[in-house]
């Protein structure tokens, strides 16, 4: 909350008509009555400009300027930023909003016009998109204020200077969360995947959603209620679900802004919340050269804020990956099958098969499911027409690519590994779909 503070500036307004007089003296030289509007109008300017001057800073009225800051921003997401501005001023006014956002976003052209009537309050809500973790400085929110006249503007610096962190996506964590509690997972692209068998445990009655298997409609409940109810039937619990990060150079790839290192850790974080969600057990192995960090897997009260917070730190050091420590590190902690799933980024087919006889290693103890990146930026080179020599190499480099990425999946499949490819924007939805299918086929 700001009061009003004597800050002064000439607006161009003032300088315009400042102008206007110098010219009309510059005219009074050939033809005299030039000279004397100047005058007149010199006179009258002066009048209103002290006029300004005295309404907006020998007035009893104060203007209130408050931000509100989510305690933390959520890493490639549009996180709402709310600013309230309130007039208790004796006149209208008009004022621009600049506020002086954190240097990542690089954005400079931050402006917002509007006006007030004296206890009349504004709101500003904008959404800002982070794209790196990390510490976010917020300066001030500046309101520069002017009368009707405008020939002089009063700055008021308003909401002091914050520091937010940015930490992997919750929000979509939270949002997915929210749609499987309501059923509507369906709406954001998970599917609907038909569970193999029955389980013999019986959970609850609830009432059919298209989709269910019509063999476990209770015909009873449908009596009592009018309407289908079904037996739903536990998974079976406390499975251990591991994200294995490749924290390596490979990660560091760029796409839409966001490296994608930040998308695994992003999906990462997601998985872990569905994994707990399903009575499973998360956790977590970050590596690159050498073990960065190691969460065991557990679902206990405040097991997820812990992954959080190992995965808001984690940075790569842009060295090779050793998954021969990898392999060494999961021998040694995860004595119990389960579900391993590796982020990583395979550019070629050489990469992959130096990697390959770890990877099998690992899928002989565990279920191991590799997440690597499809290039869409590539595909849609790959699909343009050439129109010369040179796009015709380009374009078939680019093809050669992609069938190199799906060569990859099929080497995989034959030794045993499941394999997903996918477009990074997709990754979230696209995991969750391969943890539900894998549920439902019981193959953990």
């Amino acid at each position: 909350m700001s009061k009003i503070r004597n800050q002064i500036y000439l607006s161009k307004r003032f300088f315009i008509s400042l102008l206007l007089v110098v010219a009309l003296f510059i005219l009074g030289y050939s033809f005299a009555w030039f000279y004397f509007a100047g005058r007149l109008i010199l006179l009258v300017f002066i009048v209103l400009t002290v006029s300004d001057f005295s309404w907006l800073f020998f007035n009893r009225g104060r203007l209130e300027v408050q931000r509100k800051l989510p305690a933390r921003l959520s890493l490639g997401d549009d996180n709402p930023i709310l600013v309230s501005i309130r007039s208790d001023l004796p006149m209208k006014i008009s004022f621009e909003v600049i506020e002086e956002l954190p240097p990542q976003f690089q954005k400079r052209d931050f402006l917002v016009k509007g006006q007030l009537l004296p206890g009349e309050s504004y709101q500003l809500d904008y959404l800002l998109k982070p794209l790196t973790r990390g510490e976010y400085n917020f300066g001030y929110t500046n309101v520069y204020v002017s009368s009707v006249l405008g020939f002089i503007q009063q700055r008021i610096k308003g909401s002091e200077p914050e520091t937010v962190a940015v930490y992997p996506s919750f929000i979509s964590m939270r949002k997915l969360e929210l749609m499987a509690i309501s059923n509507r997972l369906e709406d954001v692209g998970v599917k609907r995947i038909r569970k193999v068998g029955l389980h013999s445990e019986f959970d609850q009655i609830r009432e059919y959603v298209p989709g269910d298997d019509s063999r476990t409609l209770n015909w009873k409940a449908t009596a009592r209620r009018a309407t289908l109810m079904v037996n739903q039937y536990q998974d079976e619990r406390s499975q251990q679900v591991v994200s294995l990060i490749d924290m390596g150079r490979v990660m560091e790839m760029p796409f839409n802004g966001m490296a994608l290192l930040d998308y695994a850790i992003n999906a990462s974080l997601i998985i872990s919340n569905t994994a707990m969600f399903k009575h499973d057990r998360a956790g977590l192995i970050t590596f690159s050269d050498q073990i960065h960090s190691l969460v065991a897997p557990d679902r206990k009260g405040g097991h997820l804020q812990r992954i959080l917070e190992v995965l808001y730190k984690q940075q790569t050091d842009f060295n090779e990956s050793s998954y021969e420590k990898l392999y060494a590190t999961v021998s040694s902690k995860i004595r119990q099958r389960s579900l391993l799933i590796l982020y990583t980024n395979f550019e070629g087919m050489p990469s992959m098969r130096r990697q390959l006889p770890y990877l099998k290693k690992l899928a002989g103890k565990h279920l191991l499911l590799v997440v690597f990146f499809e290039n869409t930026e590539v595909q849609q080179l790959a699909d343009a027409r050439s129109r010369s020599l040179e796009e015709v190499y380009v374009h078939n480099i680019a093809r050669k690519f992609i069938h190199d990425k799906k060569l990859m999946v099929r080497e995989m499949k034959r030794a045993g590994i499941m394999a997903l490819l996918t477009p990074p924007e997709s990754l979230s939805v696209n995991l969750i779909n391969k943890y539900l299918e894998i549920k439902a086929r019981e193959l953990i």
